[in-house]
């Protein structure tokens, strides 16, 4: 069995990924993927599910996947600038997409030109992961112009953001930023 596994196991094969935590469900979910490469690893399988831009890692025999008959070129990653959607962020608050960015994970950025949505999502995301609405200071909340890009899949972060950025610059976004 394991041999057919490997003959399966191929780069640009289509395959339905259920994670180990929906494994028991009743009707667990499968998520759409491709194999994008094949190494000499345990977990030797490198996996991007559709609309994603990293990979996971995992077993030829890992139960959670489904080989398809499908085997087709991997799709090219776009790279270079975007303008970002609350999918490619942390997701939306108060209608607003944000992500953490810095060091720690602190310092906030919010795509709002408006100043006074982009403290709203704020201060609903501070109240959605526990900080005390005293220790934010909004007030030190900033608006610039600014570009994000994609990184390499396999890079650390799949984005940077660059502050350099001025109106009418390609894709360039209005932005907050909200250190901590």
């Amino acid at each position: 069995m394991a041999h057919t596994l490997a003959q399966k196991a191929v780069v640009g094969r289509r395959i339905a990924f259920t994670y180990y935590r929906d494994l028991k469900l009743a009707q667990p979910p499968a998520h759409p993927g491709i194999i994008t490469s094949v190494t000499e690893d345990k977990a030797s399988l490198r996996i991007r599910l559709d609309g994603k831009r990293y990979n996971l890692a995992a077993r030829t025999d890992y139960q959670g996947i489904t080989y398809l008959d499908e085997v087709v070129p991997v799709p090219v990653l776009p790279m270079g600038r975007f303008i970002p959607t609350g999918d490619d962020l942390l997701g939306v608050w108060e209608g607003v997409p944000l992500s953490t960015i810095g060091e720690d994970g602190e310092d906030l950025i919010l795509l709002a030109a408006d100043r006074d949505k982009a403290v709203a999502a704020a201060q609903a995301y501070d109240r959605e992961v526990g900080v005390h609405p005293d220790s934010a200071n909004y007030d030190r909340i900033r608006a610039f112009w600014a570009v994000f890009e994609w990184e390499p899949e396999d890079a650390e972060t799949p984005w940077t953001v660059r502050w350099d950025a001025a109106e009418g610059d390609e894709k360039a976004v209005r932005i907050h930023y909200l250190p901590a």
